[in-house]
């Protein structure tokens, strides 16, 4: 499960759902970003400008681009991306709190199954009694999950008669449901069951029939947003028939079926793309829903509604005509598995000893839920390959819709060839990657690794290995590096050990006037690194010294402070939804990321907007960033919350207290100097708010944690406006 949850980093680039694209162009466009993103991350090339034509700088043709371009295009993907949620291939990724949870169900499930056996064995010959006796009228329908049970007697359609069904089938796109109906149309076309707009490829749910054929419409707009699929064959007027239409709420027409007396039928897909809810303010008719023109003609009885899809062998037993006391009076041998069924579970539900019907009634129980746990397990996208390969071509241009010569899978030639025992697919290009006659892997992670701790690679362009790139400061160090990254076994734990407990690292990163002269840029490494921190660390740095971080890993994205309305102003749709708790305190990284409104904070401290595949960050210096580190509620919340661990951590006199929270910061003691500017700070701002407690108690107000009442609120605002000073010093938000 690892290792295919593992390959959805593959599936991370921009997907595109809007109405009216071309889905073929997009689909290239997803392979293309795979290209560029495998390619920059672990081979450091810019293969990426061999899409058009050949690469004018480095030794990759065209047709090599495409060669790559064929590992990451044999997967059932649509260009048409799912607006909500996530696009298939997918699977479900629970975790281990999940698993273990599934676990517990399954055992669960087979004890009651074993309980039940147990109890249904010593009540068998009272199941063959009851048959004997069981009276000619008897009916039964599966009661479980049934919503509405419409028309027990048939009713007449003239083309102009519609029933009202009321409030029934309210059914959205992630809901799972079941429409079934006894029919005898006396004309091939008709609307049978509808929960839509009155008028012709209205939005809504309708079942109708279309010359003959019947046909399921999930539809939120006819042409570009819904689901809509037709029996192959169309079936017989003048008899009654029981159709059947059931949605597993999966949005993708695979999820979609229709029966006939009982019998699957193979189906046309007309349209495959749900994207959006198609639950409609309409009452549930029957008869009608598409129009005045599209009414049903002959008769109709026994609609039924269920809240759930129902299985094949469930819709068999619906659509049985016979009474339970007609089957019972058949000879048991010549029964069908359906009639079987169908008395079985008759007299399981209604006339079985209270212990079975218990055990009975309690698996089933069992069962629903672990199906409904189930579904909430969250999923994950993943590359799959297609059982046949799809054929690649070149792409004259790029353009999708020009396609040149057929290539097949391939690496560029100026590289080492596929190893003799590696498989000419993805898995076969993998091992080619890590393989150790490959020059680029090794170095390219080695040196972002560099970049990571130094602000520079040892390559400085580390996204660019060609001859365009820069030429590494030190080669000998880069080949080493990468060998023992290679001889450990990729040990990603060991580089960095190695890497941090180096004497260059551990140098000071102070520098002469005249040093920094000659080597600015500190590419000679005569110093030790100073760069300020990433966006995500310039956040997480200050809930942590103020205690604020939760430090759990993983589980979903969170959504921190941001200010209101912005995902309104500039993209519309839903606002905005900030989580309470520690949601708000969790690691930048598990921050919920909205390419049209990206975080604030974020973009403002240069974070990579992720619309591509980028390796090395800009970092800019700018008024913005101070103002944010000044008035962002969470720079403010963290402030207090660390004022208040100032007093209560930091010892008994003002400077104590400012040298305890400086040192959480900087790791190091306040010069003098230092030291007397925050206790200036200090006291002016303590005089100020014991001349005006309410702008104390204001600012103590920022944030969801709540204030410590057993402190004084003038002395911990002062001691926040301190706090906030030595957050926003230059040596806090570097790494020196």
């Amino acid at each position: 499960l690892d290792q295919r949850i593992a390959s959805g980093f593959n599936r991370n680039h921009r997907g595109n759902g809007e109405g009216g694209i071309v889905p073929e162009e997009y689909a290239v466009e997803y392979v293309v970003d795979r290209v560029d993103t495998t390619s920059t991350v672990f081979m450091g090339l810019t293969v990426g400008c061999a899409r058009c034509h050949d690469h004018k700088y480095d030794p990759i043709a065209q047709k090599e681009f495409y060669q790559l371009y064929a590992y990451f295009d044999n997967i059932p993907e649509r260009g048409n991306a799912q607006k909500f949620g996530n696009s298939p291939p997918l699977i479900k990724a629970p975790t281990t709190e999940e698993q273990a949870r599934l676990k517990q169900f399954d055992a669960d499930i087979a004890a009651a199954e074993k309980k039940f056996a147990l109890l249904n064995s010593q009540a068998i010959a009272g199941e063959h009694s009851w048959e004997k006796t069981a009276a000619a009228n008897t009916e039964w329908a599966e009661p479980r999950h049934l919503a509405a049970d419409l028309l027990p007697a048939s009713a007449s359609f003239d083309g102009q008669t519609v029933i009202d069904g009321g409030n029934v089938a309210n059914f959205g796109f992630y809901d799972k449901f079941t429409l079934s109906a006894w029919i005898n149309p006396s004309s091939p076309d008709g609307a049978i069951l509808a929960r839509a707009k009155d008028e012709p490829e209205g939005p809504g749910i309708s079942m109708l029939l279309k010359d003959g054929k019947v046909q399921v419409n999930l539809v939120l707009r006819w042409l570009d947003d819904s689901g809509r699929v037709e029996t192959r064959d169309p079936i017989a007027l003048n008899r009654w028939q029981h159709v059947v239409f059931t949605y597993d709420g999966s949005r993708f027409a695979d999820g979609m079926k229709i029966y006939v007396d009982g019998v699957e039928r193979p189906l046309k897909v007309n349209l495959d793309q749900i994207n959006q809810n198609f639950a409609v303010k309409e009452p549930f008719r029957i008869g009608g829903g598409a129009g005045p023109a599209n009414r049903f003609h002959g008769a109709i009885r026994n609609v039924r509604v269920y809240g759930k899809a129902l299985p094949p062998a469930e819709v068999a037993v619906l659509a049985l005509p016979q009474s339970v006391g007609e089957i019972a009076a058949m000879d048991p041998s010549k029964r069908t598995e359906a009639q079987r069924d169908k008395i079985r579970l008759c007299w399981l539900d209604r006339f079985a000893p209270a212990p079975v019907q218990d055990a009975w009634k309690s698996l089933l129980q069992l069962r629903d839920d672990r199906e409904r746990y189930e579904d909430g397990v969250p999923t994950v996208m993943v590359m799959q390959e297609m059982p046949t390969p799809r054929e690649t071509f070149l792409l004259k241009r790029g353009a999708y819709d020009h396609p040149g010569e057929k290539v097949g899978r391939g690496v560029p030639a100026v590289l080492p060839p596929l190893p003799k025992t590696a498989s000419n697919d993805r898995l076969g290009f993998a091992r080619w990657l890590v393989d150790p006659a490959n020059p680029l892997t090794a170095r390219v992670a080695v040196n972002r690794f560099w970049q990571m701790y130094f602000g520079t690679g040892i390559v400085k362009t580390v996204e660019d290995f060609g001859s365009q790139g820069e030429w590494p400061t030190n080669p000998e160090l880069l080949d080493w590096l990468a060998t023992e990254f290679v001889r450990t076994g990729w040990d990603m734990k060991a580089l960095q050990k190695t890497i941090v407990m180096s004497a260059t690292y551990r140098q000071s990163s102070k520098a002469s006037p005249e040093l920094i002269q000659r080597d600015p840029e500190n590419r000679l490494l005569a110093r030790g690194p100073r760069f300020r921190l990433p966006a995500e660390a310039v956040r997480d740095q200050a809930l942590a010294v103020s205690g604020l971080l939760v430090e759990k890993i993983g589980g979903p994205s969170v959504k921190p402070y941001q200010p209101a309305g912005l995902w309104k102003e500039l993209s519309g749709g839903e606002d905005y939804k900030q989580d309470k708790g520690e949601g708000l305190y969790r690691r930048s990284l598990y921050t919920f990321w909205k390419r049209a409104s990206p975080p604030p904070m974020m973009v403002n401290f240069d974070s990579a907007g992720r619309e591509a595949c980028t390796v090395r960050e800009t970092r800019t210096n700018t008024p913005l960033q101070a103002l944010d580190l000044m008035n962002d509620v969470t720079f403010l919340e963290a402030s207090r919350v660390m004022a208040r661990r100032m007093m209560k951590e930091g010892g008994a006199s003002p400077a104590d207290r400012i040298a305890f929270a400086f040192r959480l910061a900087t790791s190091r003691l306040p010069r003098d100097r230092e030291r007397e500017i925050l206790l200036n700070s200090y006291r002016y701002n303590l005089d100020r708010f014991h001349s005006d407690p309410s702008a104390a108690l204001k600012l103590l107000s920022e944030g969801d944690t709540p204030r410590d009442a057993s402190l004084n609120p003038d002395e911990l605002a002062a001691y926040a406006t301190v706090a906030s000073l030595i957050l926003n010093l230059d040596e806090t938000v570097t790494l020196q």
